[in-house]
């Protein structure tokens, strides 16, 4: 149950509270202890609300937007981390505040990792705790202030606060993640060879690709991400796809480690030998140990494996010497207006010849005209990908 204490008058709302009142939520299952923190804490222009378990907490933090929140760490049916959690995950400002009476170095790291304020062993004196109010209030502000700023510049201010908030987006963006499929076309035959499978996501604070995996290499959650994405495409390989197309899937250097990409009962191992995997040239592979062995391991079960973005990121060989692989796909950054820049054609061109002494296959990406798929062809390109050839699109149901 929540009790409200509020300098508003009394029977007004507190929706119909006056702009400049600030509100604080204290979540503490001691009835005295809370009591004396509402009195502690009350002022003019500030309304000090309770609530006596995670529960409450929630429905509250859902409901009502609040300047600070000061939680007990041990509450019935949560945890102050857990509230920590919950704050972030519908308000990315709000400093909060964890007050324990047994304190511990691992619960005070994990409070400081993910954004707590302060955290305040019991006892403390009614001093500390009013200048740290105080000085989360002036923080809950000024950080209200940036938020309009941004607005008004048009620069947006929806990106999440914190790594506790980070991870909640990243929870939805991976509940309601849903794969598109692009198509690949031989260029000699002007058919279908494959689709390149791209995650896509419906977390608004995450929209975009690079959001999520972002998001996933702040978090250390790429394992994660990775798994999701191949249980994903393994469901649609499995559903309407045609048995004769390949996918070429992007792989984090760092899903090199994860054991689970060799697990025979993986979702892709059905499926190896028509799926091939795009380890990128913007990430570096040097740290990943044993990448021979573990590619080799990958070929065993029928993958191929392909270097993706060619002229983007990394400019060693790093990838060429240790993937060996068997198909290279060029960046758009090359391929873009290549019919107009005399460079981008020598350059492709070279890349070309290279990989046919290497018995290496070659796509070119990010065909968008005409002009361009006329000359990657004529350069010697066997296949080719882009908006002109085709969007990306929910083909096989596999959301």
């Amino acid at each position: 149950m929540a009790i409200a204490t509020s300098t508003i008058p009394p029977g007004a709302a507190a929706d119909d509270a006056p702009r400049e009142t600030e509100r604080i939520l204290i979540v503490e299952d001691d009835d005295g202890v809370a009591r004396a923190l509402q009195r502690l804490l009350a002022a003019p222009g500030i309304q000090v609300m309770v609530a006596s378990d995670g529960a409450a907490a929630t429905e509250l933090l859902v409901s009502t937007r609040f300047d600070l929140v000061i939680s007990d760490i041990h509450l019935p049916g949560a945890t102050g981390v857990d509230i920590l959690r919950t704050v972030r995950a519908y308000h990315l400002d709000v400093p909060v505040i964890l007050m324990t009476g047994n304190p511990t170095v691992d619960t005070a790291i994990e409070a400081v990792n993910l954004g707590a304020l302060k955290y305040l062993p019991k006892p403390f004196k009614p001093d500390e705790l009013r200048a740290e109010v105080r000085r989360a209030l002036g923080l809950s502000r000024l950080a209200r202030l940036k938020r309009e700023a941004l607005r008004l510049s048009g620069e947006g201010a929806d990106g999440p606060g914190d790594l506790a908030g980070l991870m909640s987006r990243f929870e939805r963006a991976l509940d309601g993640m849903w794969m598109a499929f692009q198509p690949i076309v031989e260029l000699r035959t002007k058919k279908t060879f494959g689709y390149e499978a791209l995650l896509r996501s419906r977390e608004p604070s995450l929209p975009s690709p690079l959001d999520v995996i972002d998001a996933a290499e702040r978090l250390h959650q790429t394992r994660r991400l990775g798994g999701r994405v191949r249980e994903l495409v393994g469901a649609a390989m499995n559903g309407g796809m045609e048995d004769s197309a390949r996918v070429f899937l992007n792989l984090h250097p760092s899903e090199l480690l994860d054991p689970s990409l060799y697990d025979e009962r993986s979702p892709m191992m059905p499926f190896a030998s028509r799926v091939v995997l795009e380890v990128t040239e913007r990430s570096a592979i040097e740290s990943v140990h044993d990448v021979r062995a573990r590619t080799s391991v990958l070929r065993f079960h029928g993958y191929s494996l392909a270097v993706d973005d060619l002229g983007a990121g990394y400019a060693g060989l790093t990838s060429f010497v240790t993937l060996e692989p068997e198909i290279v796909k060029i960046d758009m950054s090359l391929v873009r207006g290549i019919d107009a820049s005399r460079t981008r054609r020598e350059i492709v061109a070279s890349i070309v010849r290279l990989c046919e002494e290497l018995d290496i296959r070659v796509v070119a990406e990010g065909i968008e005209t005409a002009e361009e798929l006329t000359i990657v062809h004529a350069l010697g390109c066997q296949y080719a990908q882009g908006y002109h050839l085709g969007r990306p699109a929910d083909l096989f149901n596999a959301s």
